[in-house]
């Protein structure tokens, strides 16, 4: 694996006797979009501000496209966008003005500054609304004009602090699919933070589960499943025409099989607790006993299981 563009070594932030961020180890790697999923003042905001230097850590590094984010704050900015949850423009300038006026900010070269800034425009689907002043934008459209505002200098890095607060369902839709076509298209590597665990587990390729300054879990949402559920991470339902009769026949077979490790029997629903997927065998066997079944449903573990099982295992400790 190549390395990481973002590496974070036993990052703490305290403040006094408070822990905000706790011992924290994480990689991230170029192209990925990596959710930091977490409940308000679980320390997300604090990490993100270590990792452009805008705060130094108490112990601790944190390395940011090469670069150390505490000795070269400047070198991390050149390479990283940073959107925070509240983005504020000059309401008397239109989207482009604000644009421009950002990229001269950001040392784009004046001859490139209206062609970029128009490119950029067009990317996150404002071109037409360019010459609209942003005291008259909704909040979907600030989110997509401070994306303009993060890609107009090129950067390798983008960092989305609580980006779908306050938008409309449709504007959290549309800005989630942007941000993935983003990544996919121009190889940037995001880092998402957010407490909405629906918003993180639609875009995220990785997320890493924080909770008191903690990184409790990282991986992808397969792996964190497997992790905590075990030998209970797969459940299958399968419903029958013909109602099941007690005792069923087919149980002490199906018992016999090493990877069912329960059976629950209702009417015509039968429920398989299995450590690993083994519905198409389950389907086959159920035909060739010549038994009519007319559903089959799969349990998928969301986010939100996971994250409330890591939550409460850890409660304790927290």
């Amino acid at each position: 694996m190549k390395d990481p563009i973002i590496q974070l070594k036993g990052l703490t932030k305290q403040y006094g006797c408070l822990k905000a961020v706790d011992d924290l180890n994480l990689d991230v790697y170029k192209g990925e979009i990596f959710g930091l999923l977490g409940p308000n003042g679980a320390g997300k905001t604090t990490t993100i501000l270590m990792m452009l230097g805008l705060t130094d850590p108490t112990s601790g590094t944190a390395c940011v496209c090469g670069h150390n984010a505490t000795s070269s704050p400047i070198k991390v900015k050149k390479k990283v966008g940073y959107m925070p949850d509240s983005v504020g423009f000059y309401d008397n300038m239109t989207a482009l003005e604000n644009l421009i006026y950002i990229g001269r900010l950001n040392g784009v070269p004046e001859n490139e500054l209206q062609t970029r800034a128009a490119g950029v425009l067009e990317i996150v689907g404002l071109a037409a609304d360019k010459h609209k002043k942003t005291s008259a934008f909704s909040r979907g459209m600030k989110q997509r004009l401070g994306l303009a505002d993060v890609l107009i200098k090129n950067p390798d890095v983008i960092i989305l602090d609580e980006p779908t607060l306050g938008i409309d369902p449709t504007g959290v839709r549309d800005f989630l699919a942007l941000i993935k076509q983003l990544s996919q298209k121009q190889g940037l590597t995001v880092l998402l933070s957010s407490h909405h665990l629906h918003h993180v587990q639609q875009v995220c390729d990785r997320v890493g589960i924080f909770v008191n300054g903690k990184l409790l879990a990282q991986g992808d949402i397969g792996a964190l499943s497997g992790q905590l559920f075990g030998t209970d991470g797969h459940i299958t339902s399968i419903t029958v025409k013909q109602a099941i009769t007690q005792p069923w026949l087919l149980e002490p077979e199906l018992k016999q099989w090493e990877a069912i490790k329960q059976i629950t029997i209702n009417k015509n629903e039968l429920e398989f607790t299995c450590s690993r997927d083994i519905t198409p065998s389950l389907v086959r066997l159920f035909v060739e006993k010549e038994y009519d079944v007319i559903g089959v449903h799969q349990k998928n573990y969301g986010l939100d299981d996971i994250y409330q099982k890591y939550f409460e295992s850890n409660r304790t400790e927290i």
